[in-house]
């Protein structure tokens, strides 16, 4: 049994799920994926951790009344599954870390923060911001939460150019080749604290 035993949060399609099972499958990463917790159904995320045959768990947030409210629910379903860790990956909700869970949670940000980061930063809404701005370099950033949005200790970050002819989908194509690197060896930087 791995040491680490993650729970995911999603919101949407779960590439970075699906990346991390490759990883672990292939022995590449060291790690269990005990959780996949989404605050929404529906979602392509809960599919592909249906065909991984990882525990899932919808957790809707229209259900609670704050984000004090909802992390102190997500967090006993976290340790309800003897998972010691937490990795948001494309999780859109702003969390209330409990003291214990401090550290224990990383984020995959589609930017090189603290540029381009923050409440209704995601997505194309980031390269599109990145590429109006005439951003020589964009990128991907990994870091451990606060209680604010796409704040926290800088874990590990990854560059790539931004071409002049890029659209917000070419250039979240290539940022994305570079998350599916970047959140691995994070991990197992990580693992090592």
């Amino acid at each position: 049994m791995s040491a680490l035993r993650l729970a995911l949060f999603v919101s949407g399609s779960g590439r970075s799920l699906e990346n991390l099972a490759q990883h672990v499958a292939e022995g590449k990463l060291d790690v269990e994926l005990g959780l996949v917790l989404s605050d929404r159904p529906g979602i392509q995320a809960l599919e592909r951790a249906e065909r991984l045959g990882i525990d899932h768990l919808v957790m809707p947030w229209k259900k609670s009344d704050s984000p004090a409210t909802y992390s102190e629910r997500a967090f006993f379903e976290v340790e309800a599954r003897a998972c010691n860790r937490v990795v948001l990956a494309g999780f859109l909700r702003l969390l209330k870390l409990p003291p214990a869970w401090q550290g224990r949670v990383m984020n995959i940000h589609p930017s090189l923060l603290p540029k381009y980061g923050g409440k209704g930063y995601y997505g194309d809404r980031v390269h599109r911001a990145v590429i109006a701005a005439g951003e020589p370099t964009s990128g991907c950033t990994v870091h451990l939460i606060d209680d604010h949005f796409d704040r926290g200790e800088i874990l590990l970050q990854r560059e790539v150019p931004v071409l002049a002819s890029d659209t917000p989908q070419t250039l979240g194509r290539r940022v994305f080749e570079e998350e599916k690197r970047a959140l691995p060896d994070a991990i197992r930087l990580w693992m090592e604290t």
